[in-house]
């Protein structure tokens, strides 16, 4: 029988966060230096949304895979989240990193090398992870090169099996346009909730506005929710709309990590039962607290955190 735990298979990335002067990539000086604030955090998009959904009070777990340069710090960082890790260390391949350069608005421009993420693959799947699990959340990194994507079906069809319910996040237009959209919907299809932002769902429906775009996803998948950025975010069911709430007024530090806050922010008031619109005000709280701070993860005012739990081993 299916627990109350969410388990979320994603990646974890060393983030390398450059915060510039000027707009985007042209704020940058071709040739020479630009100055610039840089600081080293944990992220990944997995991994940030399971270490939100400790930070909201879910009993989180991850299944992911780092690589041998970093992986101990990555581990100590989730559990001191509060977040069950299930770490499989890759003995060939580099921790994936992420260099994000983010302009005074937040908005950010990355360079991104996959590393050991690229190759989470279906021997890294254990049917134990399973036990006391009630939602598994997909990122959709995850299937975007092969070995992912086996993982992901393997996955996907045990969670079926044990009644465990299923939530997808497309996570990145640039790779769900290479993999194709409708293959994405296929790929995914036992998921009963996808939460892209705007980009994605349009991407995936062809639709011109949020709320088709919502309609349509929710008439594939149950149900869908669209972020909105600071334009807040909306949920449809089977076709209607259910709930939409405007954005919250924040201090726009860094814009990384709040749609996996949100997500996390959403899936954990789900979880306990939450109604849509109660769910939705959790995502969108998550999400404005997220871009208050630079990188993906809540802020940990002590470091003395109980460890929940730590699965390592040596991936082949």
């Amino acid at each position: 029988m299916a627990g109350s735990g969410l388990l979320v298979i994603g990646d974890v990335v060393t983030d390398v966060v450059a915060l510039h002067e000027g707009p985007a990539l042209s704020g940058l000086a071709v040739g020479t230096d630009t100055a610039a604030d840089i600081v080293l955090r944990p992220g990944g998009s997995g991994a940030n949304t399971a270490s939100w959904a400790a930070h909201l009070g879910a009993d989180a777990r991850i299944l992911t895979r780092v690589g041998y340069d970093t992986g101990e710090w990555h581990a100590a960082e989730l559990r001191r989240g509060g977040v069950r890790t299930h770490l499989r260390v890759d003995p060939e391949r580099p921790t994936a990193v992420v260099i994000a350069m983010v302009d005074p608005t937040g908005e950010r421009s990355m360079l991104t090398n996959r590393g050991a993420g690229g190759h989470i693959c279906a021997d890294d799947w254990e049917e134990d992870l399973l036990d006391g699990v009630g939602h598994l959340h997909l990122s959709g990194y995850t299937l975007f090169a092969e070995p992912g994507l086996q993982l992901s079906r393997l996955a996907l069809e045990q969670a079926v099996r044990n009644g465990v319910s299923i939530s997808v996040d497309p996570a990145s237009t640039g790779f769900l346009r290479s993999f194709g959209p409708e293959r994405f919907i296929r790929e995914t299809s036992a998921a009963q909730l996808v939460i892209p932002n705007l980009d994605e769902a349009l991407l995936l429906t062809g639709a011109d506005d949020p709320e088709s775009a919502a309609g349509r996803l929710s008439l594939r998948y149950g149900a869908a929710a669209v972020k909105l950025g600071p334009g807040g975010a909306l949920l449809a069911r089977r076709g209607k709309l259910t709930a939409r709430l405007p954005g919250l007024t924040a201090e726009v530090v860094d814009s990384t990590g709040a749609g996996d806050a949100f997500a996390a922010g959403l899936l954990t008031a789900l979880l306990r039962g939450d109604d849509d619109e109660a769910a939705l005000d959790a995502g969108r709280r998550a999400g404005a607290e997220a871009v208050t701070a630079v990188g993906g993860r809540p802020r940990i005012l002590t470091s003395g955190l109980a460890s929940t739990g730590f699965t390592h081993s040596h991936a082949n």
